[in-house]
């Protein structure tokens, strides 16, 4: 399964050169840091992917640790459980993500770099995006894409254009321990991605 991950994300990564995709200036500003920039990181998907789930832009302890979703307050882990199949918080990163691309569900960020103050999507300036259209086009399995929050879906759906109307856009309420309605509230939503993804036990296959 790692060798399967990294296939994957090295495939997207040469994917989005040929594409001239934003997101590749990563790989170069990660090397070549400017201090006023925050930047995103490499998309993880797989040729199968049906669902593709979008952030906004990682917050200071994500970027810190260079894992999606870090802060341990954050709800996202629990919250995409149920549409892989089993609990994905006590696994290790690396199996996180493998569970993750097992149920073909893949992860990116609407934005590839902005200027931010702290971890709050208010704060976000200078916003340069993601090819979010470049990359769903290039995943032939793809039947939805979801938004972590309205600053990813409002950003998200500009990116997306009339590509848009090829899926269909699940709007969740952000896991970011900065939208307080609690984890029961959020959960429903988050619980429908299952509709299209293929859960750990095969239900959804």
């Amino acid at each position: 399964m790692l060798r399967r991950l990294k296939e994957a994300i090295y495939g997207a990564i040469a994917l989005h050169r040929r594409s001239n995709c934003p997101h590749m200036r990563y790989i170069h500003r990660q090397a070549f840091p400017m201090s006023d920039r925050k930047h995103s990181f490499p998309p993880v998907v797989a040729p199968d992917t049906r669902l593709l789930v979008l952030g906004s832009l990682p917050g200071e302890r994500s970027l810190a640790a260079a894992r999606y979703y870090a802060h341990p307050q954050n709800q996202f882990w629990q919250l995409i459980s149920p549409a892989a199949g089993r609990d994905l918080v006590p696994l290790p990163y690396p199996e996180r993500l493998e569970a993750l691309l097992a149920a073909r569900i893949g992860l990116w960020d609407v934005v590839a770099s902005a200027t931010r103050p702290g971890s709050t999507d208010a704060a976000l300036r200078d916003i340069e995006p993601h090819d979010i259209a470049a990359l769903a086009a290039a995943l032939p399995a793809l039947r939805a894409i979801a938004f972590n929050g309205a600053t990813a879906q409002r950003h998200g759906l500009r990116q997306l254009g009339d590509a848009a109307t090829r899926y269909t856009i699940l709007g969740l309420p952000s896991s970011s321990p900065l939208h307080t309605i609690g984890f029961a509230a959020k959960a429903p939503a988050w619980a429908a991605l299952s509709a299209f993804s293929q859960p750990h036990n095969g239900a959804n296959a």
